[in-house]
């Protein structure tokens, strides 16, 4: 497989934990575009040691943690070569939770991607954990048609320490919930057995009030191909509990930062 088959294959997945890290598509894919300009500059960059998948994630974090980017959500590219890094840039722990539990690498491959030792990267992601448990617990609807899915939900939902408002199977159910009950957190599949799209419902929602959205879909590269506006957080089904718990914890995160840095009104 060539250089570029290689990297067209992880590239997807590469931009589902960059807007996870950014918590939004723009600044999650110039990054992404930023550590491809590197790469075709300098083909040596790539660090296939523990194979291309880890290798092209371990060329991304030195981008990411060495490049900032303003706060314009038309950003598409980055000036070459890196800036600083930005004081508020997202922090190692959550960087070393996210690879392990929303992509799926082993501890050995984390510690490559960060540049740390083994040890060192098994700490930064239980430091990750503790600040999430810590979280400030909200109201969440799931919006999911599946009923086992829905009770697996709702079952971690709980366990994370949120409270569940209602589990919404169609569009219409969706709009009717969060309308009355006004939820922190939505928890969405895309496509409902009906006919009727969580993406739908949720757009619809969103043109009344803001909240933190995460969407689970079975096929998540149809959703990854930069060609429209993309979901900021998508979790693949099957899923682990981990996963949920990262991506929703991030979702949150990036909403409770916007709203300290937004102006008090006196």
């Amino acid at each position: 497989m060539s250089r570029s088959q290689l990297v067209a294959e992880h590239l997807p997945l590469l931009r589902r934990y960059a807007r996870a890290l950014t918590g939004n598509q723009s600044s999650g894919d110039a990054y992404v575009g930023a550590m491809l300009e590197a790469l075709l500059q300098d083909p040596s960059l790539l660090d296939e040691g523990h194979g291309p998948r880890a290798g092209l994630y371990r060329l991304f974090t030195q981008i990411w943690n060495s490049v900032a980017i303003n706060d314009d959500p038309d950003v598409t590219t980055l000036p070459m070569p890196p800036e600083r890094r930005l004081s508020n840039i997202t922090p190692l722990p959550r960087q070393a939770f996210l690879l392990l539990s929303l992509e799926g690498f082993s501890e050995e491959e984390v510690a490559f991607v960060l540049g740390v030792d083994v040890a060192e990267a098994r700490k930064l992601a239980d430091m990750a954990g503790r600040e999430m448990a810590a979280e400030i617990a909200t109201d969440v609807l799931i919006i999911e048609d599946e009923t086992f899915i829905a009770m697996d939900l709702e079952s971690l939902v709980k366990n994370l320490g949120h409270h569940v408002i209602g589990v919404a199977r169609t569009h219409t159910d969706a709009v009717a919930l969060a309308k009355n009950k006004r939820p922190g957190l939505i928890l969405a599949d895309i496509q409902l057995a009906d006919g009727s799209s969580g993406l739908d419902a949720v757009n619809e929602l969103l043109r009344t009030f803001e909240v933190p959205v995460v969407f689970i879909t079975a096929y998540p590269e149809r959703f990854l191909t930069g060609e429209r506006p993309e979901p900021a957080f998508l979790i693949s089904k099957p899923f682990q509990p981990a996963m949920v718990s990262a991506v929703a914890s991030q979702a949150l995160f990036f909403q409770r930062n916007s709203r300290n840095r937004s102006p008090k009104v006196a």
